[in-house]
């Protein structure tokens, strides 16, 4: 696995404690952000035979649902550098006798990608966290076949995404919030805007790039567990973070608040709140 200078912070983050929260709360995220995936997918349309690069993999649901689209005669590749995300993936194609899948713990950013080897890219919201990702699309690129397709999701502003802003603020109340990242930072909000994207795609070499916008009500969690997204918010994310060095009072304070603000959205099918991202699609020119 390489593992360069400039993206060392990124393999410790996702490594340590922040990869095994993710695999503990596997099924609650992908109940909150499969819409989004498939939406990615309906714009990739991979087809049968094809070989995919699934980049930023996670736990694996993307690829896996992608080696379900191309077949047996087609074969999808997760590449992430989470190594209890990747073992939990594996874990989950073994149990689904799923043999068109595999999983590779690498950067794409640096990664020795087969040149020329994949008819599509795609990426439901793994690609926000590159050190340098005009190189890492690069590399991207070079990986593809002529006329090869990158398609990906990507998250739009906080302000456009009550499900993460309003928890932050109902906690606010309570505990200093942090202040915003660095626009050139890599996090999960990083291609929020869209000339950036468009700009970084280009001088990656990419061409017919395309930015289109992706409104969806996204549920928090099971209605059978009404603490699950609670819990997650608690584990993963901004407001993890200002809770770190919390007390047990502050922490129990902030609970009963965005409990309260849950309810509010509060539906049959759980907590449901708006969400905003980009889907962007660009082509390899060969």
């Amino acid at each position: 696995m390489d593992t360069p200078k400039t993206n060392e912070a990124q393999i410790e983050y996702w490594n340590a404690a922040s990869g095994l929260k993710w695999v503990k709360h596997q099924a609650t995220l992908d109940r909150q952000i499969g819409p989004h995936g498939e939406a990615m997918l309906e714009h990739a349309a991979p087809q049968p035979g094809e070989v995919v690069l699934d980049i930023g993999c996670g736990c694996g649901a993307v690829t896996l649902d992608v080696a379900g689209r191309v077949g047996e005669s087609g074969s999808a590749t997760g590449l992430d550098i989470s190594a209890p995300m990747l073992a939990h993936a594996r874990n989950r194609a073994s149990e689904g006798a799923v043999n068109n899948a595999s999983f590779v713990q690498a950067d794409a950013q640096v990664h020795d990608l087969p040149e020329g080897s994949f008819d599509l890219a795609v990426s439901r919201f793994g690609v926000m966290f590159f050190a340098d990702p005009v190189a890492a699309f690069g590399n991207v690129r070079r990986s593809l076949k002529p006329s090869g397709r990158l398609t990906f999701a990507c998250w739009r502003a906080p302000q456009e995404n009550p499900w993460m802003i309003l928890p932050v603020m109902a906690a606010a109340q309570f505990v200093e919030m942090p202040p915003p990242p660095d626009p050139g930072e890599p996090g999960p909000f990083s291609f929020a805007d869209k000339a950036k994207v468009e700009r970084i795609l280009s001088e990656s070499g990419f061409g017919e790039i395309g930015v289109t916008s992706l409104e969806l009500q996204m549920a928090l969690g099971h209605p059978s567990d009404p603490d699950s997204p609670l819990d997650l918010l608690f584990d993963i994310g901004p407001l993890s973070r200002m809770l770190a060095d919390a007390s047990d009072d502050v922490r129990a304070k902030v609970r009963e608040a965005v409990s309260a603000l849950f309810a509010r959205h509060s539906t049959d099918s759980g907590v449901v709140m708006e969400s905003a991202a980009w889907i962007v699609t660009a082509r390899n020119p060969g």
